[in-house]
């Protein structure tokens, strides 16, 4: 088993920065890929980023490419999500998500296995 625990969620203005932080217990062997997805009130979980636990592969979604950046901290078993030049429409639940192998579809969200409970962000106007 595989827990995952969000922090670092709050209230920003627009423009402003915050750092998402996903902590990694339980068999964090048998996680490869790690995801960060988002779902804002009445709308679909969409995926953010992605990035291997082992290094070497990172994507982003069109909607926060070159504003947000994924990395992950092996000594700490942290994954963190550091998130720049935040909008409104950036509102929502932030979710971690962990898969053992890399995902046939990485925006897919049912190829996810582990997801921890979220974290709220909220950008204001």
């Amino acid at each position: 088993q595989v827990h995952l625990v969000e922090s670092g969620g709050g209230l920003v203005q627009a423009g402003g920065s915050l750092r998402l932080a996903c902590a990694v217990s339980g068999r964090t062997f048998s996680t490869d890929a790690m995801a960060w997805f988002r779902q804002a009130p009445g709308k679909e979980r969409e995926f953010v980023a992605i990035i291997r636990w082992g290094g070497g592969s990172i994507s982003y979604a069109d909607s926060v490419k070159a504003r947000f950046t994924i990395s992950r901290d092996n000594a700490k078993n942290t994954v963190n999500l550091q998130m720049s030049s935040l909008k409104p429409e950036d509102t929502a639940a932030y979710y971690c998500a962990a898969k053992a192998t890399w995902p046939t579809k990485m925006y897919n969200r049912y190829e996810y296995t582990y997801w921890g409970q979220g974290t709220q962000v909220t950008v204001s106007s």
